[in-house]
């Protein structure tokens, strides 16, 4: 991922990549340093970081951002409420902006189902990933789910209970997030991808987003960049910049 990202950022003319930081030497440097942690770099030659790590690595990132006032923009899925939380301290010191998923086709899908979620009876989210995806469910069925739950408490509509009753194998019925079912599939081949099924009477509503290759990421890393402003926050979800 940070492969596709350093090719695609420093790509852009307004853009240019500094340095790298991996444990690894990358396969490719792009003209950029090569670093194995962010204390290595000047803080004054970096506007931005941007962490398409891990939970640790994201935490790592915020401390250094927020003691050098770097903005710093996150792609990183699988945190928990310890690496929210070390985010939340770094907006109060610089911006920072956090989303499950960068992709332009996957914050729309999204925005989709919540317009559509209050009109149906039933919602269901399956998403669809690598077999080295580490995480589940993804951080982008999760932010869908909560979105879908959100607009139907805003419309006054609860969520109807699960009907099924019986369960020949433990957890068939998938996750149960916010009362919305979320079931995570793991296939090699396969890169991102996410299906929103909504039923009710006598029709259904299927929204469906593919990413194929991880450069459907970039734009909408491009997109935020350009709008994450210099003043400190917390912006989540690349939704809220479209």
């Amino acid at each position: 991922m940070g492969q596709v990202m350093a090719e695609g950022l420093g790509a852009d003319p307004e853009h240019s990549v500094v340095a790298l930081v991996d444990a690894h030497t990358p396969a490719r440097d792009f003209g950029a340093i090569i670093a194995t942690s962010l204390s290595e770099l000047d803080p004054a030659s970096v506007d931005v970081v941007v962490d398409f790590s891990s939970p640790e690595g994201v935490v790592d990132s915020a401390r250094w951002c927020a003691a050098h006032g770097v903005g710093l923009l996150v792609g990183a899925t699988g945190m928990g409420e310890a690496e929210r939380d070390e985010l939340e301290r770094a907006a109060r010191r610089t911006r920072v902006v956090v989303s499950a998923n960068f992709a332009l086709g996957a914050a729309l899908a999204e925005r989709f189902a919540a317009m559509a979620a209050p009109y149906f009876e039933r919602v269901e989210i399956i998403e669809l990933h690598h077999d080295r995806k580490v995480d589940a469910p993804s951080g982008t069925a999760l932010a869908t789910a909560r979105a879908v739950a959100a607009a139907r408490a805003a419309a006054g509509r609860a969520l109807p209970a699960d009907v099924t009753q019986r369960h020949s194998v433990a957890g068939s019925r998938g996750a149960d997030v916010e009362g919305v079912r979320v079931h995570a599939v793991r296939l090699p081949g396969l890169v991102a991808h996410e299906e929103i099924l909504l039923g009710g009477p006598g029709e259904g509503l299927t929204i469906r987003h593919d990413s194929y290759d991880r450069a459907s990421f970039v734009p909408g890393v491009l997109v935020a960049l350009r709008a994450m402003g210099s003043e400190a926050g917390l912006s989540v979800g690349l939704g809220s910049f479209l």
